[in-house]
């Protein structure tokens, strides 16, 4: 289901906007220099809406900078206490992060009052901790059902007030049940939908578990804006949640490195120049695809849409573009001069 636009500062989520990548600070909110820092290098690296947890006032007063200094969205996570919810919107903040089941009736109208005075979107996010009781008894436990379920809940209390700038994610550690939610959602829902695996945990299984369930959601046409969540610099996220929207085809403004498997028709270091060409191209907002393949005999066809490509054999290699090849040269002077020439249109 096409969703409502919703504005998170300059950046616009839902209706025909691109998918918005986010992550979210590991500092002490309150310490300025460190969250500063963490936030810059974010933005730096693709960032497009940055998260923050504020605990108390302090977090609070801390934020000020942020929100005045940032130039990018800010999105307060705020647990339980509405109030420091509409603190966040009264000083700036781009969006705030709340669970309108955690609050009183009087506490959602005020928490709505500011958020409608300062333009500021609310996220429901649910997550199997923050399931209501009755909810979680029904469902016996936190089912995709009961996340989806809860969501709808919440929607009904801010739309019940008249307030409907919100954007909504129903996260689960468990990749099924995380799915199952987010489709069951995008039939009934048309606000936007923020996706992702959550408590993935960090290294490679946590990538992998990430991506299986975000990929999953936007081959299917749903999501709106995404936040991978990986233990430790919150930086690999943006990275990885790149990846991801390159992969599904979301994002093609990027150097795209294709290469071989390898077999026994490979009789060159093919390992290595990829790896090269990857490092060379890492973090090029360029469209361009280049190819390392492992022999003639398949490379310039299996590769035929590449920019530029090489495909080795036993004592020459062949350069080639668009599935033509272009020359013929011996191994070590044809992967000088591919490099080279990757060089050049990275320029």
């Amino acid at each position: 289901m096409k969703k409502k636009e919703v504005r998170i500062g300059n950046i616009a989520i839902g209706g025909d906007n691109r998918v918005a990548l986010q992550s979210m600070t590991n500092t002490d909110t309150a310490d300025v220099y460190a969250t500063s820092a963490q936030l810059a290098a974010l933005r730096a690296a693709g960032c497009d809406i940055a998260r923050l947890a504020v605990r108390d006032m302090r977090d609070v007063d801390a934020c000020r900078t942020y929100v005045a200094e940032c130039g990018m969205p800010l999105v307060a996570d705020i647990q339980f206490d509405y109030r420091l919810a509409v603190a966040c919107a009264d000083i700036g903040f781009a969006k705030v992060r709340y669970n309108p089941g955690n609050t009183s009736a009087a506490g959602l109208k005020e928490l709505v009052a500011a958020c409608k005075a300062n333009g500021c979107p609310v996220r429901i996010g649910i997550n199997g901790g923050s399931l209501e009781k009755d909810i979680k008894a029904k469902y016996g436990g936190a089912t995709a059902h009961a996340l989806a379920e809860s969501a709808m809940r919440s929607v009904a209390a801010l739309e019940s007030e008249g307030f409907g700038d919100i954007v909504i994610s129903v996260k689960s550690s468990d990749v099924r049940i995380c799915v199952d939610a987010y489709r069951e959602l995008d039939k009934v829902c048309a606000y936007p939908l923020h996706i992702g695996v959550t408590e993935s945990g960090g290294g490679e299984d946590a990538v992998i578990k990430s991506t299986a369930g975000i990929a999953s959601l936007l081959l299917d046409g749903i999501g709106d804006t995404v936040r991978v969540s990986l233990t430790g610099d919150p930086v690999r996220e943006i990275e990885v949640g790149r990846s991801i929207l390159h992969a599904v085809g979301l994002d093609d403004d990027y150097v795209e490195v294709v290469s071989c498997p390898t077999c026994a028709r490979c009789f060159y270091d093919l390992e290595s120049l990829a790896a090269r060409c990857s490092e060379m191209t890492r973090g090029v907002r360029k469209r361009l695809k280049v190819a390392v393949m492992g022999c003639v005999v398949n490379g310039p066809g299996e590769a035929s849409d590449a920019d530029i490509g090489i495909a080795g054999g036993k004592d020459k290699a062949v350069l080639f573009s668009g599935g033509r090849i272009t020359e013929t040269l011996p191994v070590a002077e044809a992967e000088n001069k591919f490099l080279a020439m990757l060089g050049d249109l990275l320029r």
